[in-house]
């Protein structure tokens, strides 16, 4: 039998899910690290949750084989393979308190009630909620909810801790709160994350890894930054982040917004392309200004304000400028 007091490795291998002929997952090969926070990243219908459910036994895996530390888990049902789960709707009992929904999987399991209680201390000290161990959770805030599920869910110290958009409920603000939050805990316990999301942000913020999925496959896997600083194809480049796109002979060349500097045209050697503004949107920080190029391309430009006093007007002629490897080539061009 499959020894599930694992460290948190898992192998995946050739992975499909058929439903009839639709391949919702097709052919993922991937290999998740103990300890790492991976994101699964994409659009709706890329398949990120349906893996995400074949990891957690939820779904049956049409093809290939999923390993816990190289010992296979296709078998395994869901309530064996001690993963923690965490949803996006909380799933807290109503009924109970803050302190009886962390203990309730250590409950279950028939723990010493003295194990149960120290440790579910432990949770409520991790997620900053000792003050709140006695009310229902419906006196507590979104982001407080999602914390009690999330020390539910690692309550009983599982290898691999899932997460299905679990900040999707939350406002913008109270999402950043909550992210930071999530980050400092995944430091804290050293358990396997394995995060699903379409918010390109969040997986910028949080992750160690980045796999971005498309139409059931992975598209791209890397960190943060090598993602964003170096991807492979358009769909990358432009799903995560923002990306100009441009042609060079048969190439093809991804240049983010931030990248490129401007000023008013000189006609200089050293611009790369020159233009009219055609518009301009102020964000505080930040303003992006979309430039009518006069080889025919639309080009956006993101320019920090405080860098960048001079001002600025629609219809202004401006001179585009950045450096070469600015400039990424696409495999896909």
């Amino acid at each position: 039998m499959t020894d599930l007091s694992s460290t948190g490795s898992l192998q995946i291998r050739d992975v499909s899910k058929l439903f009839g002929a639709f391949r919702a997952v097709n052919g993922v090969n991937l290999d998740i690290q103990k300890g790492e926070f991976l994101t699964l990243l994409g659009p709706s219908g890329s398949g990120k949750t349906t893996l995400l459910m074949m990891i957690a036994g939820f779904l049956d895996i049409t093809e290939g084989d999923i390993a816990l530390d190289g010992s296979s888990i296709a078998g395994v049902p869901a309530e064996k393979r001690n993963f923690g789960m965490v949803f996006q709707g909380y799933a807290l009992f109503p009924h109970m308190s803050v302190r009886e929904n962390i203990g309730y999987a250590l409950s279950v399991r028939k723990r010493p009630p003295e194990e149960i209680t120290r440790r579910v201390d432990e949770m409520l000290e991790l997620v900053q909620l000792e003050d709140f161990a006695d009310r229902k959770p419906g006196q507590l805030s979104g982001g407080q909810q999602q914390r009690v599920a999330l020390a539910r869910a690692l309550c009983f110290a599982p290898p691999v801790l899932l997460l299905d958009e679990p900040l999707g409920a939350l406002d913008k603000k109270l999402r950043v709160e909550v992210q930071e939050q999530l980050k400092d805990i995944h430091k804290r316990v050293g358990t396997t994350f394995i995060y699903v999301t379409h918010d390109q942000e969040e997986a910028l913020s949080m992750s160690d890894r980045i796999v971005i999925m498309r139409d059931g496959a992975i598209e791209q896997v890397g960190t943060p930054r090598d993602l964003y600083e170096r991807p492979a194809t358009k769909f990358s480049a432009s799903f995560l982040g923002k990306s100009n796109f441009i042609r060079k002979g048969e190439k093809t060349f991804a240049l983010r917004p931030e990248k490129i500097d401007l000023r008013r045209e000189q006609g200089g050697k050293d611009a790369r392309s020159s233009g009219i503004i055609q518009s301009i949107t102020y964000f505080g920080s930040m303003q992006r200004i979309i430039v009518d190029t006069h080889d025919g391309d639309e080009i956006e430009v993101d320019i920090d304000v405080w860098r960048n006093q001079e001002a600025l007007s629609e219809g202004a002629p401006v001179d585009l400028l950045w450096q070469d490897e600015a400039a990424v080539e696409l495999t896909d061009s």
